[in-house]
């Protein structure tokens, strides 16, 4: 390890030594005691209205509901487990019994019953929050089943009645309250987080005090956000990415963070919040292309077309003229500026983008093209990389140094170098302790020295900027004994505006297929742009033109791929894939397995 990342480790560690969460929200709510923290959306008799409480009532909240949950009896080293949507109490919960020095774990709202029943069975937890009746019926095995459970709370009237049971019990045991945050130690857990997994049944990754501390400094630190911010909170709370910048960064910053309960109303979220900061899963990028695209596509004026195209190869240079490598120049700099006044800031003002000074992505390998699109607008996306087990983000592009289509350079103070098979390794403070009772797993995931084996495939280039190839259990190996990379070809088949996702098949197989699914939002707009007549999804996947146009992508696709890696065949699936329709994910991550599974009778087809 170089005396450079060592230097880095010991200063920021040095930031964090002993400090918990409890510290750091007591730091904020004292310095930014009347700024807004939590924002969400409810009902109003006129429709919806946004409802916010400051640092200074966030923290009294937590130590109410910290106050309710002792009462109710949840000791130092209970879980409670949390099943909302992205709502200010589903923050005050985790805040809460934080501050009850219990152990908060947000669980994924698309858990089955079964599922539910298999984490309450191994966490044990002993409260129980829940926002709806939905959440209560995935639950219903879990609650008979789980002798641990003492207290199950409703957001509504019951939550209402433990913040205010909480209230009045600080007011007599207020010492007793205080004592538990204070007495909290750095090293305990601040949650445990169950994987979604594409595979088997998820594992529970304890994150401790101190590796949240470290990592959300250090994130901070990487991607240049040094004061406050105005933000979105969307992504599930059970997603790390989501807690590190949605939970525990503005506990330490004093960020104002916007909760919507439903990710489909993100678009619209950001033309009301216009965030000064902004993270996207790739998804999200390419539905605000492909959105884009289909405008700029439907717009009858070759003029207007030929001005944005112009613009946005402007903004492309701008930003490659930023990238380690490229070189800015006074001309470069003057065609980007009147582009931004001509067309850019207009078209990022109508995306709500316009106040964002750093975009971030991760979860998944960033396309190149969207990268590129993204660019043209003058927003350079940087794109990180991370994963539960390291509570977050190892390598991040930032204002510092950035390359479009690299994941970026090893996070301040962390060791991320390429092992066997150019498996990418990790070493460091935000490293977990563990699998939460999984000794097997956690030795499987972590070596003897400390390195934590990613299961992904990287290279690393001369600058020290790493990149994703894929997972090192997804390659395909064809039935000839080619490796290949399937995201690779899934990103150019899903550069298509038509094409929602598609996955690319061929492990032991003579060849590669793919099965592909429209974009339930922008095909049917370009159908109507076409005068294409249909009354649904299904029927459009029928359409002529629009199997023509999945060929084309196709077509296109294998152009830029090697022999080996060409689609043969594909099939356009007459249904959209969701998490909660099992083929995704919660942050919409391709579960190969399921797929491979439910599709069988397509992939005979398409090998017959």
């Amino acid at each position: 390890m170089s005396n450079d990342v060592l230097s880095e480790r010991a200063r920021i560690e040095a930031a964090v030594a002993g400090r918990t969460l409890v510290d750091a929200l007591a730091e904020t709510a004292s310095t930014h005691a009347d700024r807004p923290a939590y924002s969400d959306k409810h009902e109003v008799p006129d429709g919806e209205a946004w409802r916010t409480i400051t640092w200074a009532q966030t923290r009294e909240l937590a130590l109410d509901v910290a106050a309710g949950l002792m009462a109710a009896g949840v000791q130092p080293g209970d879980t409670v487990a949390i099943m909302s949507t992205n709502r200010i109490e589903h923050f005050l919960a985790d805040m809460g019994a934080v501050h009850a020095a219990a152990t908060p774990m947000s669980i994924y709202n698309t858990l089955s019953q079964e599922q539910v029943a298999y984490v309450a069975a191994h966490a044990q937890p002993t409260a129980v929050i829940l926002e709806n009746d939905d959440h209560r019926a995935r639950w219903a095995k879990a609650l008979e089943d789980t002798t641990s459970i003492r207290k199950v709370v409703m957001l509504g009237q019951e939550w209402d009645d433990l913040v205010a049971a909480g209230r009045a019990y600080r007011a007599e045991h207020g010492d007793e309250v205080a004592a538990r945050g204070r007495d909290l130690e750095a090293d305990a857990p601040a949650t445990i987080l169950y994987t979604s997994g594409t595979t088997g049944n998820p594992k529970g990754v304890v994150l401790t005090h101190a590796n949240v501390m470290y990592e959300a400094l250090s994130t901070l630190e990487a991607a240049g956000l040094h004061e406050a911010q105005t933000a979105i909170s969307y992504l599930p709370l059970a997603h790390i990415a989501e807690r590190v910048l949605g939970l525990y960064g503005p506990q330490i910053q004093g960020s104002h963070m916007h909760a919507i309960s439903d990710p489909s109303g993100l678009l619209a979220a950001l033309g009301e919040v216009h965030p000064t900061s902004f993270f996207g899963v790739p998804r999200v990028w390419e539905k605000i292309k492909t959105g884009l695209s289909a405008k700029l596509a439907a717009d009858p004026d070759p003029a207007n077309v030929k001005m944005v195209q112009d613009a946005m190869a402007a903004a492309q240079a701008w930003v490659a003229a930023q990238e380690v490598g490229g070189t800015m120049t006074p001309e470069i700099e003057e065609a980007y500026r009147s582009a931004e006044e001509q067309i850019l800031g207009f078209l990022k003002l109508l995306l709500g983008l316009d106040q964002v000074t750093w975009a971030g992505s991760a979860a998944a390998p960033m396309p190149i093209d969207v990268a590129r699109f993204m660019a043209g607008l003058g927003l350079k996306v940087f794109d990180v990389y991370g994963m539960t087990e390291t509570c977050g983000a190892i390598t991040a592009n930032g204002p510092g140094g950035f390359k479009l289509g690299t994941v970026g350079r090893a996070t301040p103070g962390m060791e991320v170098k390429l092992g066997e098979d150019n498996e990418v390794l990790v070493r460091g403070p935000v490293v977990t302790p563990g699998y939460h009772l999984q000794g097997d797993a956690t030795r499987a995931l972590i070596d003897e020295d400390g390195w934590v084996h990613t299961g992904d495939i990287g290279t690393l280039d001369d600058d020290g900027f790493f990149s994703i190839v894929d997972r090192k259990k997804e390659l395909i190996i064809t039935s000839a004994g080619k490796n290949i990379a399937p995201s690779n070809i899934e990103g150019y088949l899903k550069e298509s505006p038509i094409v929602g996702h598609a996955m690319a098949i061929g492990d032991g197989r003579p060849y590669v297929v793919a099965i592909l699914t429209l974009d339930g939002e922008v095909a049917p707009v370009i159908a109507q742009q076409m005068g294409i007549e249909f009354t649904d999804l299904a029927d459009l996947a029928e359409k002529p033109e629009i199997r023509a146009m999945a060929q084309q992508a196709v077509d296109e696709a294998n152009s830029r791929l090697s022999r080996p890696e060409q689609v043969k065949s594909f099939e356009l699936l007459p249904v959209e894939w969701t998490a909660e329709s099992e083929e995704l994910t919660p942050t919409l991550k391709l579960k190969r397995r399921v797929v491979n599974t439910k599709y069988a009778d397509v992939l005979d087809r398409l090998y017959g």
